[in-house]
């Protein structure tokens, strides 16, 4: 059973004091993962915060420990890390994403997600945000009439010719181009 949360946690909490990391752990709901009172990642909103008493009470209600700040000294698995990063990435490509953003949601520091996430998938999170951009480019560019501009602002790539230079990397057609071969052929 969680306690609730009290002012002085709250405070601990926030001025990230290590003197309590003995005494509890917390969780955010919003993430699904738990850190000790010291840890540096970014002040949660007070409602969204679950305290308890040990990390093995934090596991059992499903959360994860938070890999910056390691509350049971273990680390979550790079498997399940990097899932949680594609996780973020599919859900929320069409907006600005960074190593520092990801870091920040995933608990992490920007240069361990880079070099982690290379090592499992075999390509840089850059290219696999890319990767998700054109294919919803592709699937927009085939299922709708919106404009090369709006396709590009809809999968998170404002700047038009920067947009098409992508595609064109990555399908080896511009988007025009793309999307006449496929009404033409039925080309995927």
């Amino acid at each position: 059973m969680t306690s609730p949360l009290s002012e002085e946690q709250w405070q601990a909490i926030i001025t990230n004091d290590a003197a309590f990391d003995a005494v509890f752990l917390y969780g955010v709901r919003s993430t699904g993962i738990f850190c000790r009172p010291s840890c540096k990642s970014p002040n949660p909103k007070k409602e969204f915060i679950r305290i308890f008493q040990n990390s093995q009470q934090a596991s059992t209600e499903g959360y994860r420990p938070c890999k910056r700040c390691k509350p049971c000294d273990e680390h979550m698995p790079d498997e399940e890390w990097v899932l949680q990063i594609t996780q973020f990435i599919d859900t929320h490509y069409a907006e600005p994403l960074t190593l520092a953003r990801l870091a920040k949601h995933c608990h992490g520091s920007p240069y361990y997600l880079q070099r982690t996430f290379k090592k499992m998938m075999k390509i840089s999170p850059n290219d696999y945000i890319q990767q998700i951009r054109i294919s919803h480019a592709k699937k927009q560019l085939i299922q709708t009439d919106k404009s090369i501009a709006e396709i590009g602002m809809k999968v998170g790539l404002p700047n038009t010719p920067y947009f098409i230079t992508l595609f064109k990397q990555y399908t080896g057609k511009t988007p025009k181009q793309f999307r006449s071969a496929f009404k033409t052929n039925g080309l995927n």
